[in-house]
């Protein structure tokens, strides 16, 4: 259960900036938006995206210039687009657990969550982990704060729990939020090891359930 995934993602974009894109059609519109990205990301870690460049993307996309323009006019507007992605996507899916009682059972929700939906969106929320820096200071702001948003959903979720756990909620929340970014930045290291997303998230669980679980000496 994820706000966004493979099917929905474009027709998301394509809502969301249908005052910038000036194709109208909305079938060819999203296989172009699909493509536009997905072309991005591979572009991205081949070469880097500050130097990729918008005919890059033609050439990758099999795009005319003005056909490209149709959906976006530079680089800081794609980007742009791919934080705003992420930024909804995580800031949405706790709100799906908010009437889970059990502030243990929803620290788990959102966690469990939180790493389906960056194996979901993978490719985003590592390029917005790894090139944040390229985006304006306005959007590099608006990422932090959405990490930050999350943190604290977390920090007072752990704030709830009795006995209280050990240790600073906002602190335990960054290590929680360190634990599930590990997913999407080094799949690499998991791919090797053959562990998949359903052992990483059961793993990571597992580590936070057993740690604010403890009976702490007052």
């Amino acid at each position: 259960m994820t706000p966004l995934n493979g099917e929905n993602i474009w027709e998301y974009i394509l809502d969301r900036h249908a005052e910038r894109i000036g194709v109208k059609r909305r079938k060819p519109a999203l296989e172009n938006l699909e493509r536009i990205f997905v072309a991005t990301f591979r572009l991205a870690n081949d070469v880097g995206f500050r130097a990729m460049s918008l005919r890059d993307l033609c050439r990758e996309t099999g795009l005319s210039m003005g056909g490209l323009y149709g959906y976006i006019t530079s680089k800081d507007q794609l980007a742009e687009m791919i934080e705003d992605v992420v930024r909804h996507a995580t800031q949405a899916l706790p709100l799906l657990f908010a009437d889970v009682k059990s502030p243990l059972d929803r620290l788990e929700a959102m966690i469990r969550s939180s790493i389906y939906l960056s194996e979901v969106l993978q490719p985003w929320f590592y390029f917005v982990f790894m090139d944040s820096r390229v985006l304006q200071v306005e959007q590099r702001s608006m990422a932090k704060n959405s990490e930050l948003y999350v943190q604290t959903l977390i920090a007072a979720t752990i704030g709830e729990i009795e006995p209280k756990p050990q240790g600073d909620p906002t602190l335990l929340a960054a290590h929680c939020l360190a634990l599930f970014q590990d997913w999407y930045v080094k799949r690499w290291k998991y791919r090797a090891a053959k562990v998949n997303v359903d052992d990483f998230a059961d793993s990571v669980v597992s580590t936070v359930r057993g740690y604010l679980s403890m009976v702490k000496v007052p």
